[in-house]
């Protein structure tokens, strides 16, 4: 397949325009319309400010900053009709690693092949990316066999939770036992790097490919997140529990805080596996935290490798609001068949032409076969008019005008 085409030879592959935004918004809210937790509002939502904003984002896209991909889509277009869309994103400060997004194709034309296109199209276009990552909710059949024929396979499984507003205020009243808790900052980087490498399995460590430059924010990335805080309403508020003895980070959390109660608070949780005694602690003070704004419930995830969290979140009541699977695929560059069609036809004979000696070399008096002393022997001369030939010269060591000629002088009888 090449880049800009699908399975039907009518359809193209373009980046969105303006003028698609109203059109793929449909497409995205009727996917992610059967979505329990906070994503399909959060898909509406981001759209909505895209279309808002869409000039500012377009301006950011044109130069090397945080926000270059920030909405990064290509659309599927077939008779003047938008058929499809997708939305990627780095995942990492390299770039090495890109996350899909979104993905939504019209029902009218699922059998054309449109997911596919979008999905290879994306992986032959973003050359910087070595690993593509994912997340499809685990009912979906129809998404998880369009990402399993395109190369996806399972990495985790993901569960959402919700934590109530009155199980958070109960979780309040709990006075945590986090004396080290200490505020981020970017001399933090180093420390929640390495927080962040001990709390997942090595497949996952190495797929999400994370730095210590992921865990640093510059100073345009911080103008720019308050701006977007400013523009929906929300607050962040991060910290570390410090282990003084290791000179280590334990525990991380994030919360992404709603002021107006418009939707729920959002949760970023990270432990390290040795210390899971810190989750009822770190749950206590997140729910001191959003006890400040109107009283929202709390979501949280968690994966399939982080048994202790589900066990802790079904103890204190947390309902589960759905199972997604995390899915990955690398991908390997090579040229296309085009390109290397003239290549194959090449033979090995035309290749090593250019080493082939110009001419017929000379023949020589010396033997390259025959060992270095027999050729240093000396050799015995014959006497005058002797028609025979010395034991110490060799038929090999003449050239074939001087054999013609000796072998004359023998007798018939003799010649060879």
């Amino acid at each position: 397949m090449t880049p800009g085409t699908c399975q039907s030879p009518n359809t193209a592959i373009r980046p969105v325009q303006y003028r698609d935004l109203e059109v793929i918004e449909k497409h995205f809210a009727s996917a992610f319309e059967g979505e329990a937790h906070s994503r399909s509002t959060e898909t509406c939502g981001h759209l909505s400010q895209v279309r808002r904003w869409y000039w500012l984002i377009k301006l950011l896209s044109l130069f090397p900053n945080p926000y270059q991909h920030l909405f990064t889509t290509y659309v599927a277009e077939q008779d003047g009709l938008i058929r499809g869309a997708i939305q990627i994103s780095p995942f990492n400060r390299t770039r090495s690693t890109w996350r899909v997004e979104r993905v939504a194709v019209d029902p009218a034309a699922s059998s054309l092949g449109i997911g596919s296109g979008l999905l290879r199209h994306c992986l032959e276009v973003i050359w910087e990316a070595r690993t593509w990552l994912l997340e499809v909710n685990v009912s979906d059949k129809t998404a998880l066999a369009l990402y399993r024929q395109n190369g996806f396979q399972p990495l985790a499984q993901i569960t959402y939770w919700d934590i109530p507003p009155d199980l958070l205020h109960s979780l309040a009243e709990r006075e945590p036992d986090l004396p080290s808790l200490q505020p981020v900052s970017n001399a933090d980087a180093q420390l929640l790097c390495q927080l962040d490498s001990a709390a997942m399995p090595p497949l996952l460590r190495q797929v999400f490919d994370r730095h210590i430059q992921d865990f640093q924010t510059s100073l345009v990335s911080a103008l720019i997140e308050g701006f977007k805080q400013w523009l929906t309403g929300t607050e962040a508020v991060s910290g570390y529990v410090l282990e003084p003895q290791r000179k280590a980070a334990i525990g991380y959390f994030q919360l992404q805080l709603c002021k107006n109660g418009s939707f729920p608070h959002s949760a970023q949780l990270t432990v390290h596996p040795a210390y899971t005694w810190l989750y009822p602690e770190l749950l206590s003070q997140m729910a001191r935290i959003a006890g400040d704004f109107p009283p929202q419930s709390l979501q949280l995830a968690s994966a399939d490798y982080q048994p202790e969290r589900e066990e802790y979140l079904e103890q204190i009541g947390a309902a589960w609001i759905s199972h997604t699977m995390l899915m990955s695929r690398s991908v390997w560059h090579k040229l296309r068949e085009s390109r290397l069609a003239p290549l194959e036809a090449l033979q090995l004979s035309e290749v090593l032409s250019g080493f082939q000696p110009v001419r017929k070399p000379v023949p020589s008096r010396v033997s390259w076969n025959k060992p270095l002393h027999s050729q240093c022997q000396p050799q015995t001369k014959h006497s005058a008019g002797s028609p025979g030939l010395s034991s110490a010269a060799s038929p090999q060591s003449e050239s074939p005008q001087q054999l013609e000629g000796l072998n004359s002088k023998l007798p018939e009888t003799e010649r060879p």
